[in-house]
């Protein structure tokens, strides 16, 4: 038998009212599985009360109180404690924050930005920032150093598996400078890459989908119910009615079903990436260009332009890998422009072109190799 694990009452708020928890439920002789029958929580939550790990939820302070025949302790110190648990969070999301390093699946719908448990710390600031200009810096900075804190679980082996769906806006239209805004998608793929989780990008051009006035966040516990969190602009709000949180989950599955698939989402987010790299970079050397004239320039000269070829950094045309020997039936596309994709007929070098987004050519591109579209 493991040796009881003892807490330490004067550790913190949290552990002092843990331990009166075990204190007064061994005194009235019941044991974990005993105190929990009656309530919607597992034993493994109460463990983890009594040892000043988990929140109390109000509901089971109520039920403690009531068998326990405590006089409404657990009711009245239950806010008090869970405030002496967060520092810098909003108190409408403290209980989300808690509860996200203890779910076992986290699945989030972010609609204008990044969900927290991605943030660099660069895109958290200005996140806060704009969102509270009046806040002093001081608590400003309390809330960045909490929202960057909460990724502490993508340190842990038992950390939830997680599922999130961004709009396609969030990664084109900037944030952050060029340069931050790199970082701060490489950190996204870092995170997905390294903790096996999945985001899916839903793009401008879908279709009308649930859930697209408002952030939503879905978890599942492995001792606890499911529930949901919708958040707005200075407030949120937990959802844990069992008939109104599966309503919340089936419209999440609909988006998952409208946006990309996982591997063209990533390709997408790692071609943004790339396109605020290359905006970051120095401007072309143009020294040793060769210059040619427009076809249209008359012979004195006048009214033509010139321009610039074989210069380090030109772009440079190649031919699709499904061209046939003759040249007919393919395309041609040019790699090397930031963030845009030029795509023209071979067999028309000189016609018109047609120019993508760099994220979209290549989450298109992955599609087909993925034979993603067929039938479509």
């Amino acid at each position: 038998m493991p040796p009881r694990k003892e807490t330490d009452p004067s550790a913190s708020l949290p552990c002092f009212y843990g331990a009166e928890l075990r204190y007064q439920r061994e005194q009235a002789g019941l044991t974990l599985e005993q105190l929990a029958e009656g309530s919607f929580c597992g034993i493994s939550l109460l463990s983890k009360i009594e040892h000043g790990e988990r929140r109390m939820p109000l509901d089971l302070a109520i039920h403690c109180d009531e068998v326990l025949k405590t006089n409404g302790f657990f009711e009245r110190h239950c806010e008090t404690v869970a405030k002496a648990r967060q520092s810098g969070i909003a108190e409408y999301f403290a209980d989300v924050a808690e509860m996200e390093q203890h779910a076992a699946t986290i699945e989030d719908w972010a609609p204008a930005l990044i969900p927290g448990l991605l943030q660099t710390e660069s895109y958290a600031r200005e996140v806060v920032r704009t969102g509270k200009p009046w806040l002093r810096s001081a608590d400003a900075e309390d809330r960045v150093h909490a929202r960057v804190a909460r990724a502490k679980l993508w340190k842990r082996d038992d950390h939830a598996y997680y599922w999130g769906v961004l709009h396609e806006s969030i990664i084109h239209k900037p944030l952050l400078p060029p340069e931050q805004m790199a970082e701060q998608l490489e950190h996204i793929v870092e995170v997905l890459r390294s903790t096996q989780s999945v985001v899916q990008i839903l793009l401008d051009t879908a279709e009308a989908a649930p859930l697209m006035t408002g952030y939503l966040k879905v978890m599942t516990f492995p001792d606890a119910p499911p529930l949901a969190y919708t958040e707005h602009v200075h407030s949120g709000q937990v959802i844990d009615f069992p008939p109104l949180v599966t309503e919340y989950r089936k419209s999440y599955d609909l988006l998952r079903a409208a946006a990309l698939p996982p591997k063209a989402s990533l390709a997408m987010i790692e071609e943004a990436a790339r396109g605020y790299r290359m905006k970051c970079s120095k401007g072309i050397d143009l020294t040793s260009a060769t210059w040619r004239k427009s076809s249209y320039s008359n012979p004195d000269g006048g009214d033509c332009i010139e321009v610039a070829e074989g210069f380090i950094g030109a772009a440079s045309w190649r031919k699709s890998s499904y061209s046939n020997p003759d040249g007919a039936n393919c395309i041609e596309v040019r790699d090397d422009l930031p963030g845009l994709v030029p795509v023209r007929d071979s067999k028309d070098p000189h016609g018109p072109a047609l120019v993508f987004p760099a994220a979209s050519w290549s989450a298109f591109v992955t599609a087909v190799k993925g034979a993603e579209l067929q039938g479509t």
